[in-house]
């Protein structure tokens, strides 16, 4: 998956990442969201604590950072633990 500040004119698409995937959507501000498959042109990302989904060009998404990563998976833990384990 590639790392990048926004499209650009690459003529390959960038390979799209495992399904579960946590990854940031910089065009809606580094909106996070968990991979579930490509539709179309776009990959279709859900919220991480679950929602509605969205698609994402792929230019504008990117892998998370180690540090976001824990950010947002602590985040999720204690949303669970929160309602009990859910």
């Amino acid at each position: 998956m590639h790392a990048k500040n926004g499209p650009s004119n690459e003529q390959e698409p960038p390979q799209p990442p495992s399904p579960g995937t946590l990854v940031a959507d910089i065009s809606r501000g580094k909106r996070v969201g968990e991979f579930r498959g490509v539709a179309g042109p776009y990959w279709s990302l859900r919220p991480v604590g679950g929602g509605i989904e969205w698609d994402a060009e792929p230019e504008w998404v990117r892998a998370l950072t180690p540090a976001e990563r824990l950010t947002v998976e602590n985040a999720l833990r204690n949303l669970r633990s929160s309602r009990g384990g859910l």
